[in-house]
């Protein structure tokens, strides 16, 4: 569970702001003033799709499954490329990251393999659809170059990997839980790089003090913030509190969660909704993702497909 930043919603509390294009009116649950419905190719958006886990949606859709709902997303959004968030090693307490693929015949600290790979199957697949992947870990306390070396020695001959993430959240989790360890390695995006020169990193958590002080490099910074008061807020938060502070650096952030769905299941279109209303304030490229915990119920609700051809 994300905990919000007081101190942030606060400032945002104290400004009487003039009622914006995309305002909400959460108390009556109505629109006050809609430009929901007038045509409009955010250019920024050049990433749309969604966050795929083990534990977010089941059952866990086939590869079609996938492709649609990424399809769905991207089509929202014109000139956006499909794209997943694709977890590929996930915490496991309290000091492990569960890898979804089997061991290269080593034996590795807080590193736990499977006997069976989950993603090959899936990965060919979204080669030839044309899906492209973000492969992220919840490192726990395994060594991050390692991490980056397994994954992408497994799975970098696929066209469809365009990158690796990191969920600091879960980085060295067990000394600071909830939260983990703040991050100020440059080092990660050189290995990434390593690799593929191609290659992008991706650092995600909800608190921007998490992230490198000065370091930017070509990364890409994840906001995955949840528990917002309503649509302003999110806004607010996601442009002003995230993507303007970390300009020009690519932005991308992750929509959709079950503790917002008390406002964001009254907008016309959610996905759409939110992710033009971010686009219109920010300036850098960016990309909208929906998370799998409530991914049937957003695009089936949206006119999307999930598991149906």
């Amino acid at each position: 569970m994300h905990c919000k930043i007081i101190h942030h919603l606060a400032i945002i509390n104290l400004v009487v702001l003039p009622v914006i294009l995309f305002s909400f009116g959460c108390r009556k649950g109505i629109i006050i003033r809609s430009e929901f419905e007038e045509p409009f190719s955010p250019g920024n958006i050049v990433y749309a799709g969604v966050r795929s886990s083990s534990y977010g949606i089941k059952p866990f859709p086939v590869p079609q499954g996938w492709q649609n709902a990424m399809a769905a997303m991207s089509n929202y959004f014109g000139g956006s490329t499909p794209c997943g968030i694709w977890i590929v090693g996930e915490f496991k307490k309290p000091d492990t990251c569960r890898l979804f693929f089997p061991s290269d015949g080593k034996k590795y600290t807080n590193i736990q393999f499977e006997n069976k790979d989950k993603h090959e199957r899936y990965l060919r697949y979204f080669d030839r659809v044309g899906i492209k992947l973000f492969l992220q870990v919840e490192p726990a306390n395994a060594d991050m170059n390692t991490l980056i070396d397994l994954v992408l020695n497994r799975y970098k001959h696929h066209e469809c990997v365009i990158g690796f993430g990191v969920d600091v959240e879960w980085f060295r989790e067990s000394e600071n839980p909830g939260w983990g360890i703040r991050v100020d390695e440059e080092e990660w995006e050189a290995r990434v790089k390593s690799h593929n020169s191609q290659y992008r990193l991706f650092l995600k958590h909800w608190d921007r003090d998490w992230m490198p002080k000065k370091y930017r490099g070509d990364i890409i910074f994840v906001d995955d913030s949840q528990m917002l008061k309503d649509f302003d807020v999110m806004i607010e938060e996601f442009v002003d509190y995230w993507a303007d502070y970390f300009k020009p650096n690519t932005v991308f952030f992750q929509i959709g969660y079950r503790s917002d769905r008390s406002w964001w299941k009254r907008l016309p279109n959610p996905p759409r909704n939110i992710g033009r209303a971010i686009a219109r304030r920010i300036d850098q490229e960016c990309g909208i993702f929906w998370v799998d915990f409530t991914l049937r119920e957003a695009l089936l609700s949206s006119g999307g497909k999930v598991d149906k051809k």
